[in-house]
Parts: structure tokens; C-alpha cells; sequence
């Protein structure tokens, strides 16, 4: 363990220094939009709260981002607002500023001695919760760490809940352009600009990560498989993403399936349930005039862990447009329709799922042919809990297996993938967590914000981890290859070495064979489109 603290220690000094020319570092920069003021952070140069789009209020609710530009010189050393939500008091990455709908903003860290023509590489940062919370402004999601490196980091705020994802005649009576995924016209808005304007901030816009967790490695999925993102981006980092079908029904704009209602069906409802009739102008009137909490409705991620019931009002996330979402991540993987670009890829070790049974002969059963396999593998014992179990087996449903499936994929195609799984337990939570790292305690540890995190219960080893983790993903965003002045070589994952980089629970970063081969392959055999609604039970919450 020393050896890491050690590490860390030479890390630590290998780091950006502080110099002169940082401390008169400028911090006025033109944009497309006009000229920004930002502010030195220590070794860094941040701006916060970039306006990107107009805000979405008025006649711009539930339409693509619309252009935005002003004279003089706009002071962006403030987060902006994130967008409107219900925050809910156990999140993760609790928000920084009040929610609001005008919340398309954007967030520049990068080092403070870089030169103007520095070709930096660039990460942009999209974030989790389900799709109804989160935003750019938690301590947590601070850039300043990669900037440090000399990156160039860049986070946003995208639309959410209703305000993300919603459809009704009325808005495609209108012909008012794309319809339905707003959320992900604000992260495609968001990497246009950053390749517009990466070269403003010393940014190199030809050498792009994209990373994101949940919600957000969904949609970085999202990115890898879309046909408008083509150009945008040079490598993915898919934390906690999933990659098989989504845990949603493939719901359409206008056309319902059985026991799939459509977008607009759904957006009937909602509309019913506020008092407005029709599918006509008047009725698109009457709803952009709604209120913000009106559209809301209370819309949190504790009510997606409630079964539904009773008229449906809310799509639940991201539509099968066409345009933008042209099938499922699998479908769109094995027709080969992914950009072909370098990727990261894991899970953490206790991740989340939605699923259960009764009991454990309910719960082997679903694995077919496997079901006593899967009972060795599972409960060797047989004295396990049916509810540690149940998330178990939907954990690796949801999470684990499906970012092994992805990172075969991308092996397929030629590209590299590295496959991980984050094991690491910070000391002081770690009397309370005995399964295992849960779903998002990686954030801090990535983004080396540990601090911001644990605070005083912060230990030399905790930190340890966290330089060395956002070691690896940094030196992922330069090159490609997460290898270079870090402990342990990570191997790219191929089907055939099965190779996965754990970053372990007693602190180390060690490569080797993945230990959970047999179950991930009982798992991946008893897909096909593995359902996970039997019951749906919260592992963690994020």
C-alpha cells in the first residue's frame, strides 16, 4: 500500500505546476456566441455557466436548441442553472444551484500555463440520474483534476424529465424540426459547439472523449451508435452505461406497440392530466404556457423506482426517433453501426439492476438450461440472502455483462476496449457497503474529487486510488491508451483474453482475466434481451 500512496506522491508532483504564467493566465476568450470572462482556480482556468443555446422557455420548450450570441463581455465564472428537476436527498452528486428551465450552459477547465495553440485534448463530461435529476454543477464533477493533466474538460446541462422527453400531435403538427429527444439535441448541441469552439480555449476539437456515467454512459452509448454524432467525437468512456436493450421499452414517436405506448399516446395523457384537450396549435399554446412545476409534476428518481400504475404521463427517457435513437445499442452494435473509435468500458463491482424474484428457485429459473450453474455460481453456499441475490443477478444483467458485451463489440470492429470493474470501497463507508463499490461511488475516484466527496474522512489511500484511476482516464483522453506512468499495463479486452483491469478493493490497479467470466457468460446465455421487469427492486441510488 505504500507503493500507491508513494505513486500518488509522484503524481501529484508530475502534475501541471503553478508558475507565474498561470497566476496572469488570461481568461477572456471569444467564442461563436461573443467574448467570456472566466477565472484561475489554483493551477486552472475555468469558465462556468457558458450560455450554449437560448434558454428552452416560452416558444422554445420542447424544440431543438436554438442559436444564441451578445455583445460585450459575459462574466462566466459562475455555474449556471441545472436544469429543472426535483432533487431528491440521498443522490450522489447532490446539485450545486436551484434548478431552473433556462439551464443550457456550458463549463470550461483547462490548465492555466496553456498556450493559445495548445491542441489540448478535450473531454466533455455527461452526467447521470436517470434522466429526471442531475446536473454539471456537483463539487464532484469538477474538471479542474484533468485540467491539471492538460486536458481541456468541458461538462453541460441537458434538458430532463418531461423538458427532455416528450411528445404530442400538437408539437408534430407544428414542423418545427426534430421531436421528442430534447436531451440528447442538448448533448448533440453540446458537442457541436465544443467542436466550433475547443480552439478558443486551446482545445484540439479532432481529439474528443466523450465520458459519461449511467444516465450519461447510456447516452454516451448513444453517441458511439448515432448517426449525428458522426465527426464529434475520437473515443467514448462508458461508466455504468448498460449496452444491451435499454431498461425501457424501444418506444416510438407516433406509433403504438402492444403494451408500448407511444411518445404522443403518453403525452395525451400528461396533457389530459393538466386540463388541456386537442392536438391542435392552441393546445401547444396552453402547454408551453404551463409552468415549469406544472410540466414537472414532482418528476424524481425516486418515483422511477416505483411500479407503475394507473395512466401513464411521462415516456421514461429516450425515444426511438429515427433521426437521432435509430434502434437498440445491441441492434445497432451487430449491424456494425458504431463509430469506430476507441473505448472504455465498466461497471462497479456492487453495481445497480431492476429485477428479482420471490424466490430462489424463481430467480435460477430465469437463467433456462443454466439455472443450476447459476446456482453454483451465485449462492455456493445456498445461504444467501434472495434479496442480495435478486440484485446480484440484476446488476449484472443491466450493468456488468452488457459493458463486457460492448467491449467485445468495439474489439470486433477492430477498435480497442478497455473493460474494467471498479472495486474500491472508500475506507470510511466501508463498514456500510460490505457487497461491494455501488453504482456511481466511481465518479469522485475518476474525476479525483475525492475530497469534495469524503471531506475529512478522506484517507492517503482513498486518494491514492483516485490519482491513479484519473491517471489511467487521462492518459485514455490523450491517446487512446490509458497506459503511461501508471502501476499496473491494462491490455485492451478481446472475447479471447478475457482481460479486465480491476480496480481493486484493497487499493491496487490489477490486470488479469476477469474472475466473473462464467457467470457473465450464463448471464449473456440466457439473454436474449434480458427483461429485467419482474420486480423492480432499488440496488443503489443514482
Amino acid at each position: 500500500m505504500m507503493t500507491m500512496i508513494r505513486y500518488a506522491a509522484l503524481l501529484a508532483c508530475a502534475a501541471v505546476p503553478m508558475t507565474a504564467a498561470a497566476e496572469t493566465a488570461p481568461t477572456e476568450v471569444t467564442i461563436d456566441a461573443g467574448r467570456i470572462r472566466g477565472a484561475v482556480e489554483g493551477k486552472v482556468v475555468a469558465w462556468k455557466g457558458i450560455p450554449f443555446a437560448k434558454p428552452p422557455i416560452g416558444d422554445n420548450r420542447w424544440r431543438a436548441p436554438q442559436s444564441i450570441r451578445w455583445s460585450g463581455v459575459k462574466q462566466t465564472t459562475e455555474y449556471g442553472h441545472d436544469c429543472m428537476q426535483k432533487p431528491f436527498p440521498s443522490d450522489a452528486a447532490p446539485l450545486g444551484t436551484e434548478p431552473s428551465e433556462d439551464c443550457l450552459v456550458m463549463n470550461v477547465w483547462r490548465p492555466a500555463g496553456a498556450p493559445a495553440n495548445a491542441k489540448l485534448p478535450v473531454m466533455v463530461w455527461i452526467y447521470g440520474g436517470g434522466f429526471v435529476n442531475g446536473g454539471s454543477s456537483p463539487a464532484v464533477y469538477s474538471g479542474a483534476k484533468f485540467a491539471e493533466q492538460g486536458i481541456m474538460f468541458v461538462s453541460f446541462n441537458y434538458r430532463l424529465g418531461r423538458f427532455g422527453f416528450f411528445a404530442h400531435p400538437a408539437l408534430t403538427a407544428a414542423r418545427e424540426g426534430m421531436l421528442g429527444n430534447y436531451a440528447y439535441m442538448d448533448q448533440v448541441a453540446a458537442l457541436q459547439w465544443v467542436k466550433r469552439n475547443a480552439a478558443s480555449f486551446g482545445g484540439d476539437a479532432g481529439n474528443v472523449t466523450v465520458i459519461g456515467e449511467s444516465a450519461g454512459g447510456g447516452s454516451a452509448i448513444n453517441v458511439l451508435t448515432s448517426p449525428v454524432t458522426r465527426g464529434l467525437f475520437n473515443r467514448v468512456v462508458v461508466m455504468s452505461g448498460g449496452g444491451r436493450a435499454p431498461l425501457l421499452p424501444a418506444r416510438k414517436i407516433s406509433v403504438d406497440q402492444p403494451q408500448v405506448p407511444s411518445a404522443e399516446t403518453i403525452g395525451l395523457n400528461f396533457a389530459k392530466s393538466v386540463g388541456v384537450d386537442g392536438t391542435g396549435p392552441d393546445a401547444l399554446r396552453k402547454l408551453r404556457a404551463l409552468s415549469a412545476d406544472q410540466v414537472l409534476q414532482g418528476l424524481s428518481m425516486m418515483q422511477l423506482f416505483v411500479p407503475p400504475g394507473g395512466v401513464q404521463t411521462y415516456v421514461g427517457g429516450p425515444i426511438e426517433d429515427g433521426t437521432i435513437v435509430t434502434g437498440t445499442p445491441q441492434s445497432l452494435l451487430e449491424a456494425g453501426r458504431q463509430a469506430r473509435v476507441p473505448v472504455m468500458i465498466g461497471t462497479t463491482s456492487a453495481d445497480i439492476g431492476f429485477g428479482g424474484a420471490p424466490t430462489k428457485d424463481a430467480l435460477f429459473a430465469t437463467f433456462g438450461a443454466g439455472a443450476s450453474a447459476a446456482r453454483r455460481l451465485y449462492d455456493p453456499t445456498g445461504n444467501a440472502d434472495i434479496r442480495a441475490l435478486g440484485a446480484a443477478v440484476a446488476a449484472d444483467r443491466g450493468m456488468t455483462e452488457p459493458a463486457r458485451y460492448v467491449a467485445g463489440m468495439v474489439a470486433r470492429a477492430g477498435q480497442p476496449a478497455y473493460y474494467y470493474r471498479f472495486s474500491y470501497v472508500a475506507d470510511s463507508v466501508r463498514a456500510t457497503q460490505p457487497g461491494g463499490a455501488t453504482h456511481a461511488s466511481d465518479i469522485p475516484f475518476f474525476f479525483d474529487t475525492v475530497h469534495a466527496k469524503y471531506g475529512a474522512a478522506l484517507t492517503p489511500k482513498d486518494a491514492a486510488m483516485a490519482q491513479t484511476i484519473n491517471r489511467y482516464v487521462g492518459n485514455f483522453a490523450k491517446a487512446g491508451d490509458p497506459n503511461g506512468g501508471t502501476p499496473a499495463r491494462w491490455t485492451p479486452y478481446t472475447p479471447a483474453n478475457n482481460f479486465l483491469m480491476d480496480f481493486a478493493a484493497d487499493g491496487s490497479a490489477r490486470g488479469g482475466p476477469d474472475p466473473w467470466k462464467a457467470k457473465l457468460d450464463l448471464v449473456a446465455a440466457s439473454n436474449p434481451a434480458v427483461q429485467y421487469r419482474t420486480i423492480r427492486t432499488p440496488v443503489a441510488v443514482r
